[in-house]
């Protein structure tokens, strides 16, 4: 469902990635997990250990791209997790967001993979414990507490599986090399106290984490793009270009006039992990676009948007057909 907000391919993450693309969804059952064997086709992900024999070195200071020397020695199978520099914020619970900046290698060959330290580089969003994610970051920082510094040597099975990532060049037969500087925990939604709506707009309750409850007024929506904040936050304001993370969930206008509540055609709360997207680069519908750029981070924003800044004509289902004016509830929780 995410993707009806897109009028462009969002690139996925492709470092954090496990499978699939940006849009998938957590497994439903209960059982599955990260250190589960997640296909017939992909091996269980090994327990971590805290050393193995060889181990690369690390060097340089914490806040700062690393220098990872790799040993010449092959690599053993061990799926290895050292906190190298103690933090003492706080700790890491599964579930959580994890804001990390990594380096990362391949161990044959020595190749460089990236760092978030680079020029137009940008931190990870972990969901820590995810299924979705590799274990070499859902499982790594599950635990630990903000302000680490950790070494991770994922072999295949901790990293893409068997089928590898041949989009960054990452074969099924590669171990990995990454150290993460684990900088903060991102919040799950917007704090504060939310400020009266005015009757003649939706009513919002989104105190929960969980898909907010929009109920739609019995009067016609207003003809013009409605952007306002319900909560401002403390951080600072986005910017044209930046990677948006956001809660959100929609609803159409006219179909949902004066129903309690309405039936929302869209959240990121259902797929159990933030939306982001790159704001202001056509990424998007226009009204998110122009609604966001310059909230503040930390916000909830109320965006009614007229259909010429929607969908138009274009009919995408019962939910939400052809000429909707769309209501959205969005708690901006990052900006980067």
């Amino acid at each position: 469902m995410r993707r009806r907000l897109a009028a462009l391919v969002i690139v996925p993450a492709l470092l954090l990635t496990a499978c699939g693309g940006e849009d998938e969804k957590p497994k439903d059952d209960a059982s599955a997990s990260p250190s589960a064997t997640q296909s017939p086709s992909r091996p269980p992900v090994p327990k971590p250990v805290e050393s193995a024999s060889p181990l690369p070195q690390v060097s340089g200071d914490k806040g700062k791209k690393a220098t990872i020397t790799v040993p010449k020695d092959e690599p053993s199978t061990s799926f290895v997790v050292k906190t190298l520099t103690p933090g003492t914020g706080a700790e890491v619970k599964k579930d959580d967001l994890v804001v990390a900046d990594f380096t990362a290698k391949i161990w044959k060959g020595n190749k460089n993979l990236g760092s978030s330290y680079d020029e137009g580089g940008v931190p990870q969003v972990i969901t820590a414990g995810s299924p979705t994610v590799i274990p070499a970051f859902a499982d790594a920082v599950t635990g630990q507490k903000v302000g680490s510094r950790v070494l991770v040597v994922a072999p295949p099975a901790a990293a893409f599986g068997p089928s590898g990532n041949p989009q960054i060049g990452v074969s099924g037969t590669d171990t990995l090399v990454f150290v993460l500087d684990i900088e903060s925990i991102m919040p799950k939604k917007a704090e504060g106290q939310q400020k009266e709506i005015p009757a003649n707009l939706p009513q919002i309750d989104a105190s929960k984490e969980a898909p907010a409850t929009i109920r739609i007024p019995k009067n016609d929506p207003p003809a013009k793009l409605v952007s306002d904040v319900l909560i401002e936050g403390k951080g600072a304001e986005v910017k044209s270009g930046q990677r948006v993370f956001m809660q959100y969930t929609g609803a159409a206008w006219k179909i949902n006039e004066g129903k309690d509540p309405a039936k929302n055609f869209d959240s990121s709360w259902n797929a159990g992990k933030p939306f982001d997207t790159i704001i202001g680069q056509g990424q998007v519908i226009p009204g998110w676009d122009k609604g966001l750029i310059g909230k503040k981070v930390g916000s909830r924003v109320l965006l009614v948007i007229p259909p010429d800044q929607a969908y138009g004509d274009q009919d995408k289902g019962p939910e939400l057909p052809a000429n909707s004016t769309l209501v959205f509830v969005v708690d901006i929780l990052g900006a980067m």
